[in-house]
């Protein structure tokens, strides 16, 4: 490799690299959008739940098919990108397999890469099947029409040819090792590309050459073009999994969180002592928003939940509302955030880093208040989801919006708090007649 090969090397790293944090640094702005929430309490217990679940997997395994079978692709193309280290520092310094002086532990990399590297071709060909042939239920639901089907199928396609770029790269090198070529020495083990060598027999060496360089260059530019994909991808969960596991709500399932706002009205009214008829002591403060209508009404971890989304469907399937034909989808309530956030994040672009309002909101535009209301708050969709997601708590945010800032909660809801305000219970009994029934023959 000479030195304008360097230079050029150097020069794609750059963008690559570069426009990954560009974006890296609107997605960490956008999750900032949300309010303010304290999740650093019980570090031991956040770092445990994050290595078991977003590390380990362990939530994934529930469905041991997808679940072995996304540890395959998820451990392969993790290792393999192992060798984008040694790609980097010799596409920068002009060396060729500059990690071979590890000896054999090289050996037992390169061929450990090689049978990963089938494994994830095998799994990937799999999920293909599942999704496009088989058409398992939650791949067929209108919510993966259009943009997202494509982009699952896109991830597929770019796990095989990047898979194949390697395997290809590692047979011309071997080939040529065996010739003993210029700098193709003898090193590395390949278990795998080694069946693959035969098919450059007869070819000349600089055609050989020609196709090992062209299948070493296409391997670290898709790598990169992959790593920039991810943001407008579902795959950014390979990135935000982590986070998204750490921060996750470590109250049990069943608990909700009340409004702060709410909580310290009740405090007043409850204290012998308050004056009810005192001024607030900050009379500038903006009254506080009670729910969410829109992305930044959600705290961040929210919206965090939101860019991590797999789409893999597992909350929908497991959602009773939508077993039994109602609107709601865990899975849609989550892609609709994401969408609505990267809309806003698109305004405050155009608008040099200021909101203007664009008359939309996450309610409405997005979710109807039909799917809202259809849902049961079992928290199936939250049990089910492989790195802890929660769409339950944008519902019940949302939910509280239509209730306390519009008052337009359903008629059945309605029934049951007026009740509650004037009989202290869910029916419409007095108090007075409420143990009638214990005298009825």
């Amino acid at each position: 490799m000479n030195f304008l090969d360097n230079i050029l090397f150097a020069i794609i790293l750059a963008i690559g690299i570069g426009y990954f944090a560009i974006n890296i640094k609107k997605l960490i702005r956008n999750i900032n959008l949300g309010r303010d929430i304290n999740r650093k309490d019980y570090p031991s217990e956040r770092w445990k739940n994050m290595f078991m679940v977003a590390l380990g997997q362990s939530k994934m395994v529930k469905r041991p098919i997808a679940g072995i079978l996304h540890i395959i692709v998820y451990a392969g193309f993790v290792i393999i990108n192992i060798e984008v280290i040694e790609i980097i520092i010799d596409g920068l310094f002009g060396t060729h397999r500059v990690l071979s002086f590890l000896g054999s532990l090289y050996n037992v990399l390169i061929g450990s890469f090689e049978v990963l590297a089938v494994l994830v071709l095998v799994a990937v060909f799999i999920f293909w099947i599942r999704r496009n042939t088989i058409k398992l239920a939650r791949f067929a639901s209108s919510d993966l029409k259009g943009a997202p089907k494509n982009d699952a199928n896109y991830i597929l396609y770019f796990e095989v040819v990047l898979m194949s770029l390697f395997l290809v790269m590692n047979a011309a090198d071997f080939h040529l090792q065996n010739l003993g070529i210029g700098h193709y020495n003898q090193v590395g083990s390949f278990p795998i590309s080694q069946y693959i060598a035969p098919l450059f027999n007869g070819m000349s060496e600089d055609l050989v050459i020609i196709i090992e360089r062209a299948a070493w260059w296409l391997h670290i530019v898709g790598i990169l073009i992959f790593l920039n994909y991810l943001y407008f991808s579902k795959h950014l969960h390979i990135l935000l999994a982590f986070p998204n596991t750490f921060y996750a709500d470590l109250n049990a399932k069943g608990k909700l969180d009340n409004l702060e706002s709410v909580t310290n009205e009740v405090k007043l009214m409850m204290d012998p002592n308050a004056d009810p008829f005192a001024a607030p002591t900050d009379t500038s403060a903006v009254p506080a928003k009670f729910g969410a209508s829109d992305v930044q009404d959600l705290n961040w971890v929210q919206l965090l939940n939101a860019y991590s989304c797999t789409e893999c469907g597992r909350c929908t399937s497991s959602c009773p509302a939508n077993q039994t034909g109602k609107k709601l989808s865990p899975r849609k309530i989550m892609m609709d955030t994401r969408d609505r956030l990267e809309e806003v994040g698109k305004n405050i672009d155009l608008n040099k880093g200021v909101f203007v309002d664009d008359g939309k909101s996450l309610l409405n535009d997005y979710i109807s208040t039909e799917e809202l209301w259809a849902c049961t708050s079992c928290n199936a969709c939250v049990e089910e989801c492989p790195i802890n997601i929660s769409p339950l708590s944008i519902i019940i945010d949302m939910r509280r919006y239509l209730v306390m800032e519009q008052s337009a909660a359903p008629n059945e809801l309605n029934n049951v708090m007026t009740n509650i305000e004037n009989n202290g219970a869910p029916w419409q009994y007095n108090q007075m007649d409420r143990l009638n029934w214990s005298s009825e023959a």
